[in-house]
């Protein structure tokens, strides 16, 4: 699976971007080697909770070769997630730092960082196989948690292609949103963690924490107390 993604060429706008984001740098990492490919996801094999998340940031996991490491995101994000529990640690910088992910399991609907954050519908489908492929893989899944719309609307995408929702069935959007997908799984929704709304004050530690507590209370989980095989 990881060497599939790797490896993965199917997008040609997506794959000349990465490559010359590696390639060109930023002035800060100028000294780094970029990742320059696409990014696996990563965490335990045996979550509950599963994380989606949009694309791979140009200078984070573009560079470090993992999904929110290495940029401001990321920092918001695995803050949250060691307060909840659910990360063994509170910073996520570099492949290899020790960060191990407690029945959290992060992924992104496209794997290749895009021009201006944006990928276009045809690179989201292309991608899509990959979050199926992790979405079999990962049995235990009873919470799935997306980062902002896009990745709402990519997990349902994968959703009624699998069956698991009806096809006209309607997901409303809002941070702090939840829907019940049957069979104990919970959708769960936040505002994505970038740094235009974090900056701004739309998404705060406190918003994200509570959408953390109300998963951590339908896994049955005590929070930062909660201890389980981790990856």
């Amino acid at each position: 699976m990881t060497r599939d993604v790797v490896a993965c060429e199917r997008c040609p706008r997506l794959r000349a971007w990465c490559r010359e984001v590696a390639r060109v740098k930023v002035r800060r990492f100028q000294e780094e080697e970029y990742w320059g490919r696409p990014v696996p996801g990563w965490g335990d094999p045996a979550a509950r909770l599963l994380i989606v998340g949009l694309a791979p940031a140009a200078h984070g996991g573009n560079r470090t070769g993992r999904i929110f490491t290495g940029d401001r995101s990321g920092d918001f994000l695995f803050a949250a997630l060691h307060r909840a529990g659910f990360a063994s640690q509170p910073t996520s910088v570099a492949r290899g730092d020790g960060l191990r992910l407690v029945d959290c399991y992060v992924a992104a609907a496209a794997r290749c960082a895009p021009p201006a954050n944006r990928p276009l519908p045809e690179e989201m489908g292309r991608c899509r196989e990959y979050l199926a492929r992790e979405w079999r893989l990962l049995r235990r899944v009873r919470a799935v948690l997306v980062l902002g719309k896009v990745s709402q609307d990519a997990l349902v995408a994968l959703l009624r292609a699998l069956g698991r929702v009806p096809a006209r069935a309607a997901f409303a959007f809002g941070h702090g949103l939840r829907h019940d997908l049957g069979h104990g799984l919970q959708l769960f929704a936040s505002f994505h963690p970038s740094q235009q709304n974090t900056f701004t004050g739309k998404l705060t530690a406190a918003g994200m924490d509570g959408v953390l507590t109300d998963i951590n209370r339908h896994l049955g989980r005590r929070g930062p107390k909660a201890t389980r095989r981790t990856s």
